[in-house]
């Protein structure tokens, strides 16, 4: 399909297929149940070498080689995202992958960080060779954001885009390292706010052209109608303590959008607990929204996933639009209703990455 041609049928960007592996499982309506509930993936593990408590979301049957389960994992959750949909690797035009650092930290080796994508494009069966993203916490969102631009300008037609990271020592040492990890367990937005979880998973959503997913009877789930992007230039974990940077990528998300901050029913923020991300989420809300809309936040249930959270927080935000809900921020929660139906996504990553997804209830 030609750009023009794509054009013409509006330019949008449908959600066809979900797919995620979490703490909480990888069933699509089993998870969004327990999100609900308000149960959480999180649990305590043995503490560190100064006798620290430790917290983390991690998957079944974790261990063995990194390099390994990262292919594993990557290829068995977008395979969910297509039998989700209702079609087959040999239809996707791109897999788009994002991961902060992949199995690097703890794999020793001299392969591209492609390496593993295209060991993962092959085991999933997508005949072109991928396209990789890393940008931190944000590289779930910007494999969507690629993804959808591919789709918007006719560049492709259909995409299985997401992201993937794998719990490691390395990464609870690192955060650890830089006074991010909790100690107590995460809190949102909390005064008493210490800290994040990190949590292991995968996210993947099956992107199309409108004409396409009409053409062959798909379910949609939800439109992409719009994203943002900008980066804060601050430092290599700070963010901007004023908000600008991530009121700038919400902006361009909206604008992109065509529809105003009034019309946001629901916020996933990316919510990680720590008290100089908090805040400066806080500010961004409050410059662009003041006491609306409703906002939630899901790592208290999965985990700090880094490279995935994006996918995943967005394949959240697509079913609490479905379900005009969304679930509790902390365990002790109840979900809220949502009146309304556009919502965003926002993440925010080291490096000062950030990335804002607009979606809209399937009409």
């Amino acid at each position: 399909m030609s750009g023009a041609a794509l054009m013409a049928t509006g330019g949008a960007v449908c959600v066809t297929g979900m797919g995620w592996t979490t703490a909480l499982g990888d069933d699509i309506d089993g998870v969004w149940r327990r999100l609900v509930k308000g149960d959480s993936g999180i649990r305590e593990l043995a503490p560190d070498a100064r006798g620290r408590p430790r917290w983390a979301a991690t998957l079944p049957g974790a261990g063995g080689p990194a390099t390994e389960r990262q292919v594993s994992l990557a290829a068995s959750t977008a395979s969910l995202a297509l039998a989700d949909a209702g079609c087959g690797a040999e239809a996707v035009d791109v897999l788009v992958l994002g991961s902060s650092l992949g199995p690097h930290l703890d794999d020793a080796c001299e392969e591209s960080p492609h390496a593993w994508a295209s060991a993962a494009g092959e085991r999933l069966g997508v005949r072109e060779s991928p396209v990789v993203v890393s940008t931190a916490c944000s590289s779930g969102s910007d494999a969507l954001l690629v993804a959808a631009a591919m789709i918007s300008t006719g560049a492709a037609r259909r995409c299985v885009a997401g992201g993937i990271d794998l719990l490691s020592e390395a990464k609870l040492l690192g955060h650890a390292a830089l006074g991010t990890a909790s100690t107590t367990g995460i809190r949102p937005f909390a005064e008493d706010r210490d800290g994040t979880v990190l949590g292991e998973g995968a996210g993947f959503l099956v992107l199309e052209a409108r004409a396409d997913a009409e053409a062959r009877g798909a379910r949609v789930w939800g439109e992409l109608r719009g994203w943002g992007s900008s980066n804060d230039a601050t430092g290599p974990t700070a963010p901007d303590s004023s908000g600008g940077g991530a009121v700038l990528a919400v902006e361009r998300a909206l604008r992109k959008a065509g529809v105003t901050a009034d019309e946001v029913a629901v916020i996933n923020a990316h919510g990680t607990g720590t008290p100089a991300n908090d805040a400066t989420e806080s500010a961004c809300y409050a410059t662009l929204f003041g006491d609306r809309p409703v906002l939630s936040a899901t790592k208290p249930a999965f985990g700090h996933t880094l490279g995935a959270t994006g996918a995943i927080e967005a394949i959240a935000l697509l079913l609490s639009l479905h379900h005009k809900q969304t679930p509790p921020m902390l365990p002790s929660g109840a979900a809220l209703p949502v009146d309304g139906p556009v919502g965003i996504s926002v993440t925010l990553g080291f490096g000062g990455f950030n990335t804002c997804l607009v979606a809209e209830r399937a009409r």
